[in-house]
């Protein structure tokens, strides 16, 4: 059985398409992908994912546990810092790839992947000391992300706080529409955007407050795809897993080699070292759109294979990320791709497709 979000019967209201996704029945789209896509490029828009996962992990250890069972450098962090990370097995596979959310030396709150929660709520217990206390609230805690250029200054609406003095990457502590939240400077769109975190039986009432402003666009998942795609975010599932490592996936830039000793290490230094393969971003040439598992092609030979695909709205055409022999991955290389049996011809190019994003505005 799948559940609903708390703002579930407000997607039901609005006429969305509802979709069964990460055990939860979600909004997939509203108006139309393309109407809501280019809202949150040109205006904003606003996404209920209240089906991510949320763990607090408190003690005196939480920082050095934190910093052990994670790739990027939790030490680094302040409090009111927000920090993308990811978890590995021992052998660099990615457990999932997570939000870290410094609230004081001794909380955090992870962000996690909703078909993940489970599997990262054990594998943190079963690595846990016994002064660290990991808390699982994702089922009283709603979130939703307000984004695209205009997402700013509608929210300066209904909040007190300056929301210009909160960085790309922090957080803050106050109200929206007088409710208590957590007020985070991230996103998933490349665009401006905040993500407001409260509990189940108030994010209704900042779902209102927002919305009652007027001009912005209710955005399903579908769009949050494009909009990710675009941008070359990577979804757990597609372009990571268990059998991809953060080097190979072009998540070198958040793991922290140099660090001390953290679950992975010592695989990931080896994988840097002997890399095979490597996640690059293409568009195609040829009038064609590029989907997961189609495979990827250099001079008739075999190279790789798609993970995420999509005719991108912004730029009006196919574009795609995809796995391929490490040395084949030279910006401005010429690539074929198998689609359905006939081969479109593509290019490397160097991410993000799209580069006109407002997120550090």
């Amino acid at each position: 059985m799948n559940l609903e979000t708390p703002l579930y019967q407000k997607h039901i209201d609005l006429n969305a398409r509802i979709v069964d996704f990460a055990g939860y029945r979600m909004p997939i789209q509203y108006s139309g992908i393309l109407v809501e896509h280019l809202a949150v490029r040109k205006s904003c828009g606003i996404f209920d994912v209240s089906h991510m996962g949320e763990l607090i992990v408190s003690g005196t250890d939480a920082e050095k546990f934190l910093n052990y069972m994670t790739v990027n450098d939790v030490k680094t962090m302040s409090a009111g810092d927000a920090q993308y990370s990811a978890m590995c097995y021992e052998n660099g596979g990615i457990i999932d790839d997570i939000l870290i959310y410094k609230y004081a030396d001794d909380k955090y709150m992870l962000v996690v992947n909703a078909s993940n929660l489970e599997k990262d709520f054990s594998w943190l217990n079963e690595h846990k000391p016994v002064d660290v206390n990991i808390v699982d609230i994702s089922a009283e805690t709603g979130l939703i992300a307000l984004q695209g250029p205009y997402s700013r200054n509608i929210l300066q609406k209904v909040v007190e706080k300056d929301l210009s003095y909160i960085p790309f990457y922090t957080f803050e502590e106050g109200t929206v529409g007088g409710v208590n939240a957590t007020i985070a400077r991230t996103g998933y769109t490349g665009e401006l955007g905040f993500e407001i975190y409260a509990d189940n039986d108030v994010i209704g009432q900042i779902w209102n407050s927002i919305m009652n402003i007027g001009n912005i666009t209710p955005c399903g998942l579908a769009c949050r795809d494009t909009l990710r795609i675009e941008m070359k975010f990577c979804l757990y599932g597609n372009d990571i897993d268990e059998k991809t490592n953060p080097i190979e996936a072009g998540l070198g830039w958040i793991t922290k080699l140099n660090k001390e000793n953290f679950k992975g290490k010592e695989s990931l230094i080896s994988a840097k070292e002997n890399r095979t393969k490597l996640l690059t971003a293409f568009e195609m040439v040829d009038r064609a759109v590029p989907r997961k598992g189609y495979k990827i092609f250099s001079d008739g030979n075999e190279i790789g294979v798609v993970t995420s695909g999509t005719q991108s709205p912004s730029l009006q055409k196919g574009i795609g990320i995809g796995y391929v022999q490490f040395g084949k991955h030279t910006t401005g290389m010429e690539l074929d791709i198998d689609i359905r049996g006939k081969m479109k011809k593509a290019l490397i190019i160097k991410p993000p497709f799209y580069k006109n994003g407002s997120a550090q505005l």
